[in-house]
């Protein structure tokens, strides 16, 4: 196995409490680690987990598991954690798994797992959907589709969001949440395989030559994924085609890394907002 082999790779680093009396990681870690990274394998595929395969009405459970070592991971290693999907039968998938320190392979292993029903455990065939979607990431297939368009386009979608993430997780009062401006915006919504709204975002315009991105909200289980990396560049790329010469937003601090990954710089003091640390930053275009 070689780290090309992945698409997907999990960096995780070696933690004193992973590792046993002769100083490497314990052997029983590896399993951990593997777990850790088929949940960011399905991040990977924009798909939340527990509710996609409720919506499937099944769950996966593992039916075998194996490991062979080939070295050893030490305190502070970095460590890159591959999955692929190596095959999908009737009911089962099975997946290959790779520990990699830069480019020497450590541990290598095979997960089986059994799509089931979540109640009785009993055996399932896996949906189409789920095959497909699966299929089609190994491929190298995109695994989300951004849609642009007007509030009577996408509200519906970028509302739900918003509501989750502003109104409900983060506690600001709905009606700051909701203004005249969505009618008037730009709107982005990123969409998974199945149809399930991620992320969102709006465009609006600020002054000449200069808009305003706004609402940036994305599904707490998704955070971290490249979902809203890629909303905001289809509104960046948005403002750039009608030409606007400057972008402007206010983002919330903790997201300000974020932004400044995407080429924002702060300007000004830190405000409150809805009673939230923000900080306005721009971008030229």
């Amino acid at each position: 196995m070689k780290r090309s082999d992945f698409r997907f790779l999990e960096r995780l680093r070696v933690r004193w409490a992973e590792i046993d009396q002769q100083r490497i990681v314990f052997n029983g870690h590896y399993l951990m680690y593997f777990d850790t990274a088929i949940t960011g394998y399905w991040r990977a595929l924009a798909l939340p987990y527990s509710q996609t395969l409720q919506a499937l009405d099944g769950d996966l459970f593992v039916r075998k598991a194996t490991l062979e070592y080939l070295g050893s991971g030490r305190l502070d290693d970095l460590l890159d954690i591959g999955i692929r999907n190596a095959r999908i039968g009737n009911s089962s998938m099975t997946f290959e798994a790779a520990v990699f320190r830069n480019e020497e392979l450590l541990v290598s292993g095979e997960l089986v797992y059994v799509f089931a029903d979540p109640q009785t455990q009993r055996s399932k065939p896996v949906p189409p959907s789920l095959r497909e979607v699966l299929q089609a990431f190994e491929a190298g297939e995109a695994m989300v589709q951004v849609r642009l368009g007007s509030w009577n386009e996408l509200g519906g979608h970028a509302q739900a969001l918003r509501t989750d993430v502003f109104v409900q997780e983060q506690k600001v009062p709905a009606e700051l949440e909701w203004d005249a401006a969505d009618a008037q915006a730009l709107h982005a919504v990123a969409f998974n395989r199945f149809g399930v709204p991620l992320a969102t975002g709006r465009l609006l315009a600020h002054a000449p030559g200069v808009a305003r991105i706004g609402r940036m909200a994305v599904t707490a289980t998704l955070r971290g994924s490249r979902v809203g990396r890629q909303v905001l560049e289809a509104l960046v790329h948005a403002a750039r085609d009608r030409g606007e010469r400057e972008l402007v937003l206010n983002a919330q601090v903790s997201a300000a890394p974020f932004y400044s990954r995407a080429g924002f710089a702060e300007r000004g003091p830190v405000f409150e907002e809805a009673g939230i640390p923000h900080v306005e930053m721009m971008r030229s275009l």
